[in-house]
C-alpha cells in the first residue's frame, strides 16, 4: 500500500481537487484495510473487498480510489444516509475462487465513521487558519482516534450482492423495462415487477406531461 502522501495526490488527481473530505476518506479507508489485514485492496486482494458508502461527498471518490471498490464492478454500494461513514467488508481470502452459498448469513466487516469532535479539534490546533485548511492539515495529522470510531459488524450478503453474480433478467409487467441481479418485486396479485412500479415513492422522477 502507498503512503498517504502518495494515495492523497492520486485521490486529487481522481477527483479533481484535495479537500478535507478527500483526506478523510483516504484515512478511513486507510483504517478499514488495516483493521481487516488487506494489504492490497487494488492487487492480489481486489476480489476479497466490498465497501459500502454512506455519504455522497468528497470522501466517497477518496475510498473507492484507495480500496479499488467501484459501483460499476458492483463493489461499492452506496447507502444515501449523508453520515461520513463507510463500512469495509472481508469476503475472506477464498472469495475469488469461492463465492458465498445463498444461505450466507453475514460477512466480517469494520464500520469507520468520522467524528463530529474531529471539526472542533482541527480548530483547536489551527484557529489561525481558514476552516478548510485547517482541516486538511489537522485530518493529516490527528490520530485514528482522533478522527474516527471503529466498530466490528456483520454484513449478511446474498449471492445477488456479490460482483460476479449472474441471473436471468426480468421484464417489469407494467412498464416493460428490464431487471438485473434480482431486484425484481412479486405483488401479492402475483405480478413481477421493478422497484419503482412496485412502490411509487421510490421513482425519483416524475414524468413530463406531451406539450
Amino acid at each position: 500500500m502507498e503512503s498517504l502522501d502518495e494515495l492523497l495526490v492520486k485521490a486529487e488527481a481522481a477527483h479533481g481537487h484535495l479537500c478535507a473530505g478527500q483526506i478523510l476518506g483516504v484515512r478511513m479507508a486507510l483504517l478499514g484495510l488495516d483493521r481487516l489485514g488487506i494489504a492490497d485492496p487494488r492487487g492480489v486482494d481486489r476480489k476479497r473487498l466490498l465497501t459500502y458508502v454512506e455519504i455522497d461527498r468528497c470522501a466517497t471518490d477518496a475510498i473507492g480510489m484507495v480500496t479499488g471498490c467501484r459501483l460499476g464492478k458492483r463493489a461499492l454500494k452506496f447507502r444515501d444516509w449523508g453520515k461520513m461513514a463507510a463500512t469495509f467488508v472481508d469476503l475472506g481470502p477464498g472469495a475469488a475462487a469461492k463465492p458465498p452459498q445463498p444461505d450466507f448469513s453475514g460477512a466480517r466487516a469494520v464500520r469507520v465513521a468520522a467524528l463530529e469532535s474531529s471539526k472542533a479539534r482541527a480548530h483547536e490546533l489551527y484557529p489561525e487558519m481558514e476552516k478548510n485548511a485547517a482541516q486538511m492539515r489537522a485530518y493529516r495529522e490527528l490520530t485514528d482516534e482522533e478522527l474516527f470510531s471503529t466498530q466490528w459488524v456483520r454484513v449478511p450478503l446474498g449471492p445477488e450482492e456479490m460482483p460476479g453474480f449472474k441471473a436471468a433478467r426480468i421484464t417489469c409487467a407494467r412498464c416493460g423495462e428490464g431487471i438485473s441481479f434480482a431486484r425484481e418485486r412479486r405483488t401479492p396479485e402475483g405480478e413481477t415487477l421493478c422497484q419503482p412500479c412496485a412502490n411509487a415513492a421510490l421513482q425519483y422522477w416524475q414524468p413530463l406531461l406531451p406539450e
